[in-house]
């Protein structure tokens, strides 16, 4: 066996959804600040997503997620999430991972029952609670930086379903939230395949026709993601979120920066009040705890910051490698696992 190439991942999941930890093989990446490393990802350096994401070393149902030197005082450690599409700006799920990996491998040192770890990440400063009991995280509770309702009931044309009402709010990320029972569907597993399908349908007329700004942020300027939602038990406060992934997935968890979307929404609506805890479940059925921790200013909008909580587990370490005669050095993807909304790379041979 003879490699040119050796990066070390950790294996981990947040309720199901996985989130591999670069933790050796990638020197530190250009930037003064987390928004140019992550400007850096995809204009320049794009192949080591690909190299760790794309088959045979990677899959359409994870995220990597490469560690940086923080690039703010204030914080401990910087993350970026890799995924199918391209490298964003922040994940909760992928926080949950990331933190869990560095105090179980001992690269931030864990200290019972709490450790606090700051993470930097292109959204901001994300400060993340572990509670810790004999070597390992048993939970992650995550500050989230500010979230807002951009808009509400909207109504798209979506083609082939016609008129759909949504709403827009950003968690860190922009999002398109609509109420599955509107399109008469249950979010559960066996509906999956259906709800990539129609997510990427109205996501696409969503951003044909609707335009979003970050209020501080320039580059935050584009709706990423579908998340459909549901009411499981409105007495007791629990609902349901199905995130469509790019190229054509369904998120394993309940998706941390949607849960921070819909919050926004929710407390915009007058349906959650401040510090009032609710529970988010998955498609699968794992589940975060969450709550809307305060008010705040973002620019000219009036915005949330929330608290959401949840559980990851180590579940392997890999060394992902490269022969120098391999005709696929950074990867490929194919359609029937990778759907036909992502460019499917293969090399002349």
């Amino acid at each position: 066996m003879r490699w040119s190439k050796v990066i070390t991942v950790v294996g981990a999941h947040a309720e199901g959804e996985i989130g591999r930890v670069v933790t050796a093989g990638v020197l530190n990446e250009p930037g003064l600040s987390m928004l140019e490393r992550l400007n850096w990802l995809n204009d320049e350096a794009d192949h080591i997503r690909r190299f760790c994401l794309f088959e045979p070393r990677g899959a359409a149902q994870m995220t990597v997620n490469l560690l940086t030197p923080p690039s703010s005082p204030d914080a401990d450690v910087g993350f970026i999430p890799m995924q199918g599409d391209g490298s964003h700006a922040m994940s909760g799920s992928n926080a949950m991972c990331v933190t869990t990996v560095v105090l179980e491998t001992g690269m931030i040192e864990m200290e019972e029952p709490q450790t606090v770890v700051r993470l930097d990440t292109a959204a901001g400063l994300v400060v993340a609670t572990a509670q810790c009991k004999d070597g390992r995280v048993q939970s992650v509770t995550l500050d989230f930086l500010p979230s807002f309702a951009d808009a509400l009931d909207c109504v798209v044309e979506v083609p082939g379903l016609g008129p759909v009402k949504l709403d827009v709010a950003f968690g860190g990320v922009y999002y398109v939230l609509v109420d599955a029972e509107q399109l008469d569907l249950k979010i559960a597993p066996e509906n999956a395949k259906k709800m990539v399908e129609l997510g990427n349908r109205i996501k696409l007329a969503a951003k044909k026709h609707l335009s979003v700004q970050h209020p501080t942020v320039p580059q935050f300027n584009e709706i990423e993601f579908c998340m459909f939602t549901d009411v499981e038990d409105q007495q007791n406060k629990v609902y349901r979120n199905a995130t469509i992934m790019p190229p054509g997935r369904i998120d394993r968890s309940p998706c941390g920066t949607g849960t921070a979307a819909r919050l926004a929404v929710m407390h915009a609506r007058g349906e959650v009040e401040l510090d009032e805890s609710v529970t988010m479940r998955s498609t699968i059925g794992s589940r975060f705890k969450a709550q809307v921790s305060g008010n705040v200013e973002i620019g000219n909008l009036t915005g949330v910051t929330t608290r959401i909580s949840g559980r990851a587990w180590v579940y392997g370490i890999h060394q992902l490698g490269v022969d120098p005669t391999d005709p696929f050095p950074t990867g490929f993807t194919m359609a029937d696992t990778w759907g036909d909304g992502i460019e499917h790379m293969l090399p002349d041979l």
